[in-house]
């Protein structure tokens, strides 16, 4: 029996770090202590218990937690302070001795937080309480996030089966599962009840749903179709392999299924595709980009790619470039490699020194600058629906199209979290975005 007395006007803050997954459990980890009584911080306010999500995809990730944790704790100097996340998971002990550290979940444990809390008996010589783990991870702990966002984030999926030679998120996340299409279907009529208009589904590897239950990925897509109130879904990173043909088809003639798709690519050489265990070749990721423009000419295709992995030569990164050079894609995500222990790719002997990645790295983000920027162009003068959300900065608010269009337009409270019709009228000031006119103030049907 959980005392909830040890909960009594204690105030929480929360910290997320990494994946739409990760902003998803968090979500839910503070829903399980507002249910408690535990109160969110307000803005300047000390905490008394600090969640901090964290990521472990590289090198810089795990840094990047390090950081965030000190400075918080230094924000915070007297909470409670609990660190979980793939780099909780990856390296507890690690983890564990960073100064004001009090417990470290791992991916089974998150979602069981309040079981761990009686521990908020704080002392300040009490050395962090790592929670006991598993390697075999095989729990779903269902996850969609609200707070201040205007879209929502689906956990449908977790975990990953596949090997990737350069990826530790297996042993992070553990193998693939799912829930059912019918506790997703729920949860999507659960945002719409509470006003939320978007929803992302999101996870490790979603195109894999369905492994737990019998089901698959169209199926789900076909069935939160059907949720009344939900404007619009995105569908967050997907593996090409994994993104069938008839999915496509679908999205293309849905009525809330966004012309917005992420694909992972990671390289535009078959030879390093082979070298990451990659499922799927050139050949057939060119045919996903293919397939979704002829189906939808205006959709938006954010594209992953690593630069300088082990065994990319001078001559296999130029063939790479040109790959990518030649995909109708509206965006490249560019990510450095960086090695990872207890990865195949280790045993890999060419390795890309750091200037080299830098080099390699900057070549592609130009590329990327000048597709974005073309398909921002290409949409100037056209119609469109947009999604708006809070005031960022002085007196603009910003919103999304149905295509991820970033428009911009002067503050109207009016305006939050409602669709409206737009005309795409240019770019605003510092370039990062198109200004809109709005043609009426009818909710989009």
């Amino acid at each position: 029996m959980i005392d909830k007395a040890i909960f009594e006007n204690k105030v929480a803050a929360y910290y997320t770090l990494g994946c739409k997954l990760n902003f998803a459990e968090t979500s839910a980890i503070g829903k399980t202590l507002a249910e408690q009584g535990i109160r969110k911080v307000r803005n300047g306010e000390k905490a008394d218990i600090c969640i901090i999500n964290t990521c472990s995809v590289t090198e810089l990730a795990d840094k990047k937690c390090r950081q965030a944790i000190r400075r918080i704790e230094k924000q915070h100097p007297d909470a409670f302070v609990v660190v979980t996340g793939c780099y909780a998971q990856l390296k507890p002990e690690e983890a564990a001795r960073i100064e004001g550290v009090d417990l470290v979940l791992g991916a089974e444990q998150k979602m069981d937080i309040l079981h761990y809390l009686h521990h908020l008996d704080k002392q300040a010589d009490k050395a962090a309480i790592v929670a006991s783990r598993t390697k075999d991870i095989r729990t779903f702990s269902p996850s969609c996030s609200s707070g201040d966002r205007t879209r929502h984030f689906l956990k449908v999926q977790d975990g990953c089966d596949y090997l990737c030679s350069y990826c530790t998120i297996p042993f992070a996340r553990g193998r693939s599962r799912n829930g059912s299409i019918a506790s997703m279907v729920a949860q999507a009529g659960e945002v719409a009840g509470e006003g939320g208009k978007e929803i992302v589904l999101t996870g490790v590897n979603i195109g894999d749903f369905g492994k737990s239950t019998g089901e698959t990925f169209l199926d789900l897509i076909r069935a939160l179709d059907e949720v009344e109130g939900i404007a619009r879904y995105r569908i967050s990173s997907i593996e090409p392999n994994l993104l069938t043909d008839e999915a496509i088809g679908f999205v293309a003639a849905s009525k809330r299924f966004a012309p917005h798709f992420h694909i992972p690519l990671q390289s535009g050489s078959d030879t390093i595709l082979k070298l990451m265990r990659r499922k799927y070749d050139t050949a057939l990721f060119r045919h996903k980009i293919e397939r979704i423009k002829a189906a939808m000419p205006q959709a938006f295709i954010g594209v992953d790619v690593i630069v300088g992995t082990r065994g990319e030569t001078g001559e296999l990164f130029d063939e790479a470039r040109r790959f990518i050079e030649d995909l109708d894609i509206s965006q490249l995500h560019v990510f450095t490699y960086s090695e990872r222990p207890g990865t195949q790719a280790l045993k890999i002997a060419h390795t890309v020194d750091a200037k080299t990645k830098q080099a390699r790295s900057q070549q592609l983000l130009d590329i990327s600058d000048g597709k974005w920027r073309h398909f921002y162009e290409r949409h100037i003068g056209q119609p469109a629906q947009v999604l708006f959300e809070h005031a960022r900065k002085g007196d603009n608010m910003y919103g999304f199209t149905e295509n991820y269009i970033k428009v911009e337009t002067p503050y109207d409270t009016a305006l939050t979290n409602e669709v409206r019709k737009v005309v795409l009228a240019g770019w605003n000031e510092d370039r990062t975005a198109l200004t809109a006119r709005l043609t009426g103030y009818d909710d989009v049907e």
